[in-house]
């Protein structure tokens, strides 16, 4: 059974910085696409940033220039570099393949205050 645990979401003033991870077990995410994903409260989950095994990455309008996906297929992880954070980025941030096919972790908060 594959499970994902994401980390490293906190409370930020605006323009700070945070670094998110996902950690994968039960299989070898190295094949496959990887995206983060949020979810603000009240609204829809939305796609934030994919990564493809190559490293060639996928950006949301809405954090391009701002934000960085990476990944380290030895470690089985994925990782988010989020900078220059805003208020309007505040979510539960969640990681998953491109087509949402594994099950949801719990993912992990980032609260950004003014």
């Amino acid at each position: 059974q594959v499970q994902l645990v994401e980390s490293g979401g906190g409370l930020v003033q605006a323009g700070g910085s945070l670094r998110l991870s996902c950690a994968a077990s039960g299989r070898t995410l190295s094949s496959y696409v990887m995206s983060w994903f949020r979810q603000a409260p009240g609204k829809e989950r939305e796609f934030v940033a994919s990564i493809r095994w190559s490293g060639g990455s996928t950006y949301a309008d809405s954090v391009k220039g701002r934000f960085t996906v990476s990944r380290d297929n030895a470690k089985n992880m994925v990782y988010l570099q989020m900078n220059s954070l805003k208020p309007e980025d505040t979510a539960v941030y969640y990681c998953n393949t491109d087509g949402r096919s594994w099950p949801w972790g719990q993912g992990t908060q980032v609260t950004v205050s003014s």
